[in-house]
C-alpha cells in the first residue's frame, strides 16, 4: 500500500462503505450478497489504487522530464494566488518553467505535493508542521507526510476577521452569529476554532459557514453571513474589493488574548493591521498571524530550486513593483523556520549569503 496516498485510501473506504451499505439493503441471500459486496469492493479497491498510482506516477515521470514545476497557490482572492503567479512568471523568464495555480489553500497543497501532482506550494507554518509531525488533522494525525522541505519562509499571514455588523466590536459579539470559518479542515477553519476559544466560544456556539475567501465576501455583501475569518497577509483583494462597495469593518483580537494564542501555539505571532490598509479601517488594529511558506517536494532537484529561491531573493526591488508584499521579504526570515528542514536547493543559496539552515 506504500504508494497509495491518503486521499485514494479514504475514497477506496468510502467505496468499500458504499457497496456494503448497498449489500446490506439486498433481498437476496445474506452470505451471496456479502460474497458480492467483498468482490465489489475489493475490484473497486484495486481499481482505486491503480488509478491514483497511475496518476502519482504520471506527474512524477512529466516532472522529470522537464514538463515543469506546478506550484500550488490558494484561492484567486487571496495572497497567496497573487503572489505565487508574479513569482511564477518571473522565474520562467529566468528560465525556470514553473506555473502557478489556484488552489484550496494550505492543507489541500500539501496533500498535492504528496500526491505527486504538485512540485511546489504555498503553505502556513502551522499547517506545514502538522502535515511533518502528523498531528492536529484527520488527514495528518498518525500519518506525517516527510516527503517535502522548506523553500523559505516568506511573511506574516494575519488572522483578519470581517464584518459589515458595526454592532460588531469584539471577538465574543460573534457568539450566535453566523459566521465564515473556512472550509471544513483547511488552516484558516483552525485558526478560527483557535481565536473562537481563547474567547470561550465554541463551533456550537456559532452557525457556522464553511467558505472560501471570495465566497465569504460575496456572503457579507449579500447579508448571508455576518463575519467571515480571513487568514492572508494584508491587503488581501478578497477584503479590499469588499471595503469598496459596503462599508466593512475588521474585528481585533484584543491584546491579551492574543498573548493566550501566542502561548497556545508556537506558530502564532502578536500583529497588528495598520490603519489605512482598507477603506474605512481608520485604525491598527491588533491580531495574531502565522507565517507563510513556500514548499516543495523532495523529488524537485537542487538545481531548480535553488533557481528559484535565488531569483526571487536577488530580484525583490523589480517583485516589490508588482506588489507591496514583497517588501516584507528578508533573508533573515526566509531561513528562520525550524520545523521542517529546508530543501538542498534552498540550502545552497542560503548558504551563500550566510544563512544556516537545516537539512534533511
Amino acid at each position: 500500500m506504500k504508494n497509495i496516498t491518503r486521499r485514494s485510501f479514504i475514497g477506496v473506504g468510502a467505496s468499500a462503505a458504499m457497496v456494503a451499505a448497498l449489500a446490506g439493503c439486498s433481498s437476496g441471500s445474506g452470505s451471496a450478497s456479502s460474497a458480492s459486496a467483498e468482490s465489489a469492493s475489493a475490484e473497486s479497491a484495486s481499481a482505486e489504487s491503480a488509478s491514483a498510482e497511475s496518476a502519482s506516477a504520471e506527474a512524477s515521470a512529466a516532472a522529470s522530464a522537464g514538463a515543469g514545476l506546478r506550484f500550488v497557490t490558494g484561492g484567486e482572492a487571496g495572497t497567496y494566488y497573487a503572489l505565487g503567479t508574479i513569482m511564477a512568471q518571473h522565474v520562467k523568464d529566468a528560465g525556470l518553467d514553473v506555473t502557478a495555480v489556484s488552489s484550496d489553500g494550505s492543507k489541500s497543497n500539501v496533500l498535492d505535493l504528496e500526491d505527486g501532482v504538485a512540485q511546489l506550494a504555498f503553505c502556513q507554518s502551522d499547517v506545514a508542521a502538522y502535515a511533518f509531525n502528523g498531528s492536529t488533522f484527520e488527514d495528518f494525525e498518525g500519518m506525517p507526510i516527510e516527503i517535502f522541505s522548506t523553500v523559505a519562509d516568506l511573511y506574516e499571514e494575519q488572522v483578519q476577521i470581517v464584518t459589515c455588523n458595526p454592532e460588531i466590536k469584539s471577538v465574543s459579539d460573534l457568539k450566535g452569529k453566523n459566521v465564515s470559518i473556512g472550509a471544513a479542515g483547511s488552516g484558516v477553519y483552525f485558526n478560527a476554532i483557535d481565536v473562537l476559544s481563547v474567547y470561550d466560544i465554541t463551533e456550537a456556539d456559532i452557525t457556522p459557514t464553511y467558505q472560501s475567501f471570495a465566497d465569504s465576501t460575496e456572503a457579507l455583501k449579500d447579508g448571508k453571513i455576518d463575519a467571515a475569518f480571513i487568514v492572508a497577509g494584508a491587503p488581501t483583494s478578497a477584503i479590499t474589493d469588499l471595503a469598496t462597495t459596503k462599508e466593512a469593518y475588521l474585528v481585533a483580537i484584543d491584546a491579551e488574548h492574543a498573548e493566550q494564542l501566542k502561548a497556545k501555539s508556537e506558530f502564532y505571532n502578536v500583529a497588528t493591521i495598520s490603519a489605512g490598509t482598507y477603506k474605512g479601517n481608520d485604525e491598527d488594529i491588533t491580531t495574531v498571524s502565522v507565517d507563510s511558506l513556500v514548499l516543495a517536494a523532495d523529488s524537485v532537484s537542487e538545481d531548480d530550486v535553488y533557481t528559484f529561491v535565488s531569483d526571487i531573493f536577488e530580484n525583490i526591488d523589480a517583485l516589490s513593483e508588482a506588489h507591496d508584499k514583497f517588501k516584507e521579504f528578508s533573508l533573515e526570515k526566509a531561513a528562520s523556520y525550524s520545523v521542517v528542514p529546508y530543501h538542498p536547493g534552498a540550502a545552497k543559496y542560503f548558504g551563500e549569503k550566510g544563512q544556516t539552515v537545516a537539512t534533511k
